[in-house]
């Protein structure tokens, strides 16, 4: 069990950066598609980057995705796209907890 809860936040993390990637390919097509690809990528950067610091530091990680998540339902006034942000970030705080025991 201890295996699960120590994989599921990170396998969940990743997924939701592809599958916030996957948005970013609406803009093949356009003039500038490269810079707005980037543009478009900039949440999956962050993501990534949170990832990083939550697969070293859970605690920490733990508390900046659920940072992140009170960020993106601010920007993007829904909690439907925030809502799996805070579900990885009690995850990876889940999983610390477990992992005292």
């Amino acid at each position: 069990m201890k295996n699960i809860i120590y994989w599921l936040p990170r396998f969940l993390a990743i997924v939701l950066i592809g599958f916030f990637g996957v948005f970013a390919l609406d803009v093949i097509g356009e003039s500038q598609w490269l810079l707005a690809m980037i543009m478009h990528l900039i949440p999956s950067f962050v993501l990534i980057a949170l990832t990083i610091v939550a697969w070293k530091r859970e605690f920490i990680g733990g508390i900046l995705f659920l940072a992140a998540g009170v960020i993106a339902a601010i920007f993007y006034h829904s909690f439907i796209i925030a809502a799996p942000i805070f579900v990885i970030g009690a995850l990876f705080l889940v999983s610390k907890l477990a992992s005292r025991n």
